[in-house]
């Protein structure tokens, strides 16, 4: 329910952060490079982007107000959905029923072979 400041540096962290950005619930230091997990690269955040980026989040300007209020939006509308009848529940209610009768199909076509 807060918003983020982003600082991806390899795998889906980019992805994350485009997300973050297309919702607006938080800003970035600026990163731009990709690289494995396990490499220290060649770009270098500044201390002053470090610092705009929080600065940015933490003052109490309309912008930052708004951006707040969508990310404790959006944490609302996820805790609701994981509630029992809400989509996200509902939707791994029908993964399970799915998963069952398909199990179910399997073992009375393995029945049906074997008796034939």
């Amino acid at each position: 329910g807060l918003p983020m400041v982003t600082w991806p540096l390899f795998a889906e962290h980019f992805f994350n952060e485009k997300l973050v950005d297309v919702l607006r619930i938080g800003v970035s230091v600026g990163a731009k490079e990709w690289r494995n997990w396990n490499e220290f690269g060649s770009e270098v955040v500044k201390r002053e982007e470090i610092g705009k980026a929080i600065g940015l989040v933490m003052e109490n300007g309309k912008e930052a107000e708004e951006m707040r209020l969508r990310a404790k939006g959006l944490s609302d509308d996820a805790k609701k959905a994981i509630l029992v009848g809400g989509s996200s529940h509902a939707n791994l209610i029908d993964l399970i029923e799915e998963l069952k009768s398909l199990k179910l199909q399997r073992l009375n076509g393995y029945e049906h072979n074997e008796a034939g």
